[in-house]
């Protein structure tokens, strides 16, 4: 029996016999078996083509989704279960960052009193990775789940939104540090301006509308020579791409309150310190080189002046970001639609007592029992600032928020989890 191929191609077309007694008739039924082959031709094509392009969108789809640290039955199930409430009026939260020194604090202590926490953090490589996953561990641990994607993805930020109707989000995913702008510009833009409109994106659209308590920085004070800093104060002359993309920030969100009626508090960070704190903190930095006997660099400024910071240990801050999420009022938009106005609020969080660099330093020679070789050099034209202090009287009358930390105390425990972490079993060998 001839083949499918056989009968449409013929390998020896010129043996047909032909009955000239019935030309026209043969003539018809050739065109026309020669017109249908060529149909049934191009139906083969077609749904060749229809296949391979289904198949091959099956292949991306399916690519995407088993390379995807997200997604799935079981993982909305983990989401979810993060993000239950153990308290009578308690909130789920969206913290971004999570994996961050502040964020993994304010996680854990949401979920120590009752809230439901989600994490979301990109575990990017601007310091070791390998401390966020620790961070990450301890989380896990405490039962808060950390979702590992990044600000910019859409459709993670939607999917979570779809999973879990948050009341609230804690933003502090950021790209960090003052003089890491000059060496990767383009990092801050991507994740302090175009990461924070995907968010606010998200949120405007949800129904119901989260609150949002977000990180600003002490840094949008720039050039300003008052002090204390007051929230009051002049704040448009950054002295950093960090400080300038902070800035943008608290434009960008009054913009998104003004517009669609979201609730929105944005929280001026001075120097946080603590343990699990930021490798490229000075603190963090001077206690790694003391320990290694390395020398560290001492920065000083104009008039071989003594820089200054307003050191804010971080369960002070954690205080902060609690208070404010406790008190941020309700968003008024429904489905991006304003519905009427939403508070629009903004606060310092500071310890009000600036400590300069060299006393720094030798309250962590005490506590080390190490000398310190010290490298004393004016400061450089990197953005960093002389001095921080801030004034916190808005945030003490707003929701009672008083700092009791000093940074003798804090610098205590923060030595104290850093020897344990990084393996100094005891002082003894670190004489």
């Amino acid at each position: 029996m001839p083949s499918l191929e056989e009968e449409l191609f013929p390998s020896t077309p010129g043996k047909f016999k032909i009955d000239r007694g019935h030309g026209m008739s043969r003539q018809f039924h050739r065109c026309f078996a020669s017109t249908s082959t060529m149909f049934l031709w191009a139906l083969f094509l077609i749904a060749l083509t229809v296949s391979y392009l289904s198949f091959q969108s099956f292949v991306d789809s399916g690519g995407r989704y088993f390379s995807a640290s997200w997604g799935g039955i079981q993982w909305e199930k983990q989401v979810r279960n993060s993000a239950q409430i153990h308290r009578s009026g308690g909130m789920s939260v969206l913290v971004t960052g999570a994996a961050g020194f502040v964020g993994t604090h304010v996680s854990l202590a949401l979920k120590k009193r009752g809230d439901g926490v989600v994490g979301l953090d990109n575990f990017n490589n601007y310091y070791d990775p390998s401390l966020k996953r620790a961070r990450k561990s301890l989380l896990n641990s405490h039962g808060v789940l950390v979702v590992e994607g990044d600000l910019n993805d859409a459709k993670l930020l939607a999917k979570l939104f779809d999973v879990v109707a948050f009341t609230h989000v804690m933003h502090l995913a950021a790209q960090a540090g003052v003089r890491y702008a000059m060496e990767n510009p383009n990092s801050y833009v991507h994740s302090n301006i175009a990461g924070l409109v995907s968010l606010l994106e998200v949120c405007k659209s949800a129904n119901p509308q989260p609150a949002i308590v977000w990180a600003s920085s002490s840094s949008v004070y720039g050039l300003n020579d008052k002090v204390p800093f007051s929230e009051a104060d002049r704040t448009d002359q950054p002295a950093s791409l960090y400080a300038a993309t902070k800035k943008a920030g608290e434009e960008i969100t009054h913009s998104y309150n003004h517009i669609y009626g979201l609730s929105i508090t944005g929280l001026r960070f001075f120097t946080v310190y603590g343990p699990w704190g930021r490798p490229d903190m000075a603190y963090f930095s001077f206690t790694r080189n003391i320990l290694q006997g390395k020398p560290i660099t001492i920065y000083r400024g104009k008039n071989r002046a003594d820089l200054a910071r307003d050191f804010t240990y971080i369960d002070d801050i954690v205080k902060g970001c609690l208070g404010s999420l406790d008190t941020s009022g309700k968003s008024t938009g429904t489905g991006g639609k304003k519905k009427g106005n939403a508070p629009y609020r903004i606060f310092n969080l500071g310890n009000t007592s600036p400590v300069k660099v060299p006393e720094l330093v030798n309250i962590l020679e005490r506590h080390l029992k190490v000398k310190a070789k010290r490298n004393i050099v004016d400061m450089p034209g990197n953005g960093d600032v002389p001095f921080t202090h801030a004034n916190i009287s808005l945030a003490r009358r707003q929701f009672g928020y008083k700092p009791t930390t000093d940074l003798q105390t804090g610098l205590k425990k923060f030595v104290r989890w850093y020897l344990s972490y990084y393996g100094y079993n005891n002082r003894k060998s670190l004489q």
